[in-house]
């Protein structure tokens, strides 16, 4: 990035005037503002984008409380991961035609809700699990892609905890420009799950605004 003299552009307070920006997947993710803006650089399959925020946009200050189901702690529930042979790469699908997620999945994690029993493909990301999970509450109340939602990962004896009341949307819910992933065939889990974050459609921003 090369900056005009006259713009004040700043990263990690102090102005810049040139300076290389790594990429959100390179571990040294940077920010960089101006006024009210803020940008970074994303990277997705090889393909990279700015990500740009304005912390003054007018839908900014008119968004309201996020909507939750009240906490049921029925659905806060023990786990076992049942582990691959071998990690896995998974192929999970995205908001953006043609951009698919890809990450290491050590295995399913099964869990028992009323008497039945459930699978989530787990995910790996730094020192959790990650679950990109749907229910049949996406059809009304929930975000329709399905929601997010981590626990640690197991100690010795294999067990992780579930606490779909943590569940939430992922950033596509909220707006047009986010590279989500959606939840696989395999996560979609065929109940409700009535804890976490709802869904508002009056809380998306789109070009349309």
């Amino acid at each position: 990035m090369t900056v005009r003299p006259e713009v004040n552009v700043q990263s990690g307070g102090e102005a810049v005037l040139e300076m290389s920006i790594p990429s959100d997947t390179s571990g040294h993710e940077v920010m960089v503002t101006h006024g009210s803006l803020a940008w970074t650089v994303v990277e997705r399959a090889g393909r990279y984008g700015i990500r740009l925020r304005d912390f003054e946009h007018p839908f900014v200050a008119s968004f309201a409380p996020l909507p939750y189901f009240d906490i049921d702690p029925a659905l806060r529930v023990k786990a076992t991961l049942l582990p691959y042979d071998e990690p896995r790469i998974a192929n999970v699908g995205t908001v953006i035609e043609g951009l698919g997620y890809h990450p290491e999945s050590p295995g399913v994690v099964e869990f028992d809700l009323d008497g039945e029993s459930y699978v989530l493909e787990a995910y790996t990301s730094g020192e959790r699990l990650f679950y990109v999970f749907g229910d049949q509450t996406n059809q009304d109340e929930t975000y329709g892609a399905g929601r997010f939602l981590y626990s640690t990962v197991p100690g010795d004896d294999g067990v992780t905890v579930l606490d779909f009341n943590k569940s939430y949307s992922p950033p596509c819910a909220f707006n047009d420009f986010s590279t989500c992933p959606v939840a696989s065939p395999r996560n979609r889990l065929p109940i409700r799950i009535e804890a976490g974050e709802k869904y508002d459609p009056a809380l998306h921003y789109s070009e349309a605004h």
